[in-house]
């Protein structure tokens, strides 16, 4: 029994020092963000997200699809806030393909609040072929499917402390550390960038997508790379978890409900037993 316990022990010692290891050669080029929604009780920036949505139309849409994300979330709570008419407007914009009508052929209308983003894709092999073999992903999910993976002990402390930016942190991190200077033992593909961050390799196929002054804010907030980043980011994390603030803002009732709960099933027991001999 001794035997197999101390094995159990250092194999468990090792698989720790395994995943350690590889964390830390993911997490020592990703530098955390402070974001506005981390934490139990953390909630969006409305005028972030009206930012991350304008770098987005201007910017990343010529690639990326909106597939998941319906014109009408725009104005719903806990998102950019925009009126129904800001909505209508920004929806009216777009070409929606519908049909078939009474000849049966297919036509294009403009967009409705029910409408979701269409695809700059006619289809994956269309953005394949424009975009050097590599399929741009698609913005629904992004920030959500991207989280990277932390190590033993380190998932541990997430438990507690309620970590759950891995994904934003590593877009952040992904589209400010693109690299002019090539290591010289790395040999660089046709159309490939260099990015160490990226965690598929240190090539990657979508060019540096954000610089200084390249897109213009009405409230004043700065025209940087890093700011482009933060706000496209956030805005990647609503559009994957429309929801989190409705979701965060029940778990802390449904917290407050069980403690109430415990309690009064405590002070119940000691009533009921009060009088029965132990």
């Amino acid at each position: 029994m001794t035997t197999f316990l101390t094995k159990t022990i250092a194999a468990a010692v090792i698989l720790g020092m395994a995943f350690t290891g590889a964390a830390t050669a993911e997490e020592k080029q990703l530098e955390e963000q402070d974001w506005s929604f981390a934490g139990p009780f953390g909630k969006f920036d409305q005028a972030q997200l009206q930012r991350g949505f304008q770098i987005y139309t201007e910017n990343c849409a010529s690639c990326h699809s909106l597939n998941l994300v319906s014109f009408r979330n725009l104005m719903q709570s806990g998102g950019p806030g925009f009126s129904e008419a800001e909505v209508r407007a920004i929806a009216a914009e777009v070409s929606v393909m519908d049909g078939p009508d009474a000849d049966g052929e297919m036509f294009d209308r403009p967009g409705r609040l029910s409408d979701r983003f269409p695809s700059p894709w006619a289809n994956d092999e269309q953005a394949r072929a424009s975009n050097n073999g590599a399929l741009p992903p698609d913005f629904s999910v992004l920030a959500k499917a991207r989280g990277v993976t932390r190590g033993f002990p380190t998932f541990v402390f997430d438990i507690f402390t309620q970590y759950q930016e891995s994904g934003p942190d590593y877009i952040y991190n992904l589209l400010t550390g693109y690299e002019e200077d090539v290591p010289e033992d790395i040999e660089m593909g046709s159309g490939m960038y260099y990015n160490p961050v990226f965690k598929s390799g240190v090539q990657i196929a979508m060019a540096p997508p954000l610089s200084d002054e390249q897109h213009e804010f009405s409230d004043g907030s700065p025209e940087t790379q890093e700011q482009y980043a933060r706000d496209v980011t956030s805005f990647m994390m609503w559009a994957a978890e429309p929801h989190l603030v409705e979701r965060k803002t029940m778990g802390f009732r449904v917290i407050i409900f069980l403690l109430i709960f415990a309690g009064l099933l405590y002070f119940s027991k000691r009533k009921v037993w009060a009088g029965t001999k132990h």
